[in-house]
């Protein structure tokens, strides 16, 4: 008798700030990070948008939120929200 192991990954997890949220279950959310220049050591803020999958359309723009990688949704769309903090 074998027995069959799941295997889970860990995935990605990213918090971020909800831009827009015109579309339906679907929200842009940017992630700020700070990085650092190599020659000068001048510490800069670096933006990336991501769309996310918002099933229950609870997040609104300015709403502080966590979001998880996870398989694709759409063509953009692999990401969605684990917890909304407004």
């Amino acid at each position: 008798m074998t027995r069959a192991l799941e295997q889970q990954t860990q995935r990605r997890q990213l918090q971020g700030v909800v831009v827009s949220d015109k579309m339906q279950k679907t929200v842009v959310v940017r992630v700020d990070r700070r990085k650092r220049h190599p020659k000068y050591h001048k510490y800069f803020v670096v933006s990336k948008r991501f769309l996310v999958h918002d099933e229950a359309g609870v997040a609104r723009k300015g709403d502080t939120v966590e979001f998880e990688e996870c398989r694709p949704i759409s063509r953009h769309k692999r990401w969605r929200i684990i917890e909304s903090n407004w």
